[in-house]
C-alpha cells in the first residue's frame, strides 16, 4: 500500500521528506511484525539482539562496549538491558580476569535454549517480503548500504 493511503496524507513537501516518513513508517512496520514473534518468550526484541550477539561470540565472553558497538538498536541502553537478562537467568556478569574495571558478559545454557526456541524468527523475513523479488531485494540492500555511506 502506497504511503500516502497509509498515513493519509496526500503531499510532502519534498521527496526527501517523502523518504524519510517512508522510512520511519516502514521500520515501525517492520518492528511491529517482528514483535510478534516474542510475545510469549518473555524478552524484547533489544534483549534478543543481545543475546544474539553473545552467541555469536559463544564460548568466548564480551564486555559491555562490545555489546554497545554491535547492537542494532544504538539507543537502548546495553547495561539495563544486561541487568534484565541476568534476573532471567539468561546471562552471567563476571569480574574480567585481565582488567578489573571491565565486566565480562557470557550466555547461559538457558540463553542458548531460549535463542534455539526462538530461531524461527530468522525465517520471518521470508514472509515479511514476499512481495519483494531476490533481485529487488538486493538492490534495496545496497540501497540503503550506499544511503549510510
Amino acid at each position: 500500500m502506497k504511503l500516502e493511503d497509509e498515513i493519509h496524507q496526500k503531499k510532502f513537501s519534498s521527496e526527501f521528506q517523502k523518504l524519510t516518513i517512508n522510512l520511519i513508517y516502514t521500520n515501525n512496520w517492520i518492528a511491529s511484525r517482528h514483535a510478534e514473534y516474542f510475545k510469549n518468550s518473555d524478552i524484547t526484541i533489544q534483549q534478543y539482539n543481545v543475546l544474539r550477539i553473545l552467541r555469536g561470540q559463544f564460548p568466548n565472553p564480551s564486555s559491555v562496549k562490545l555489546i554497545k558497538e554491535r547492537m542494532l538498536d544504538k539507543m537502548s541502553d546495553a547495561s539495563r538491558i544486561i541487568d534484565k537478562l541476568k534476573i532471567k537467568k539468561l546471562v552471567v556478569r563476571k569480574e574480567c580476569p585481565i582488567d578489573r574495571r571491565s565486566v565480562d558478559i557470557l550466555i547461559t545454557e538457558k540463553g542458548l535454549e531460549l535463542l534455539k526456541s526462538l530461531d524461527a524468527v530468522d525465517e520471518a523475513p521470508k514472509e515479511l517480503f514476499k512481495s519483494l523479488t531476490i533481485s529487488e531485494i538486493k538492490t534495496l540492500n545496497d540501497l540503503l548500504d550506499k544511503l549510510r555511506d
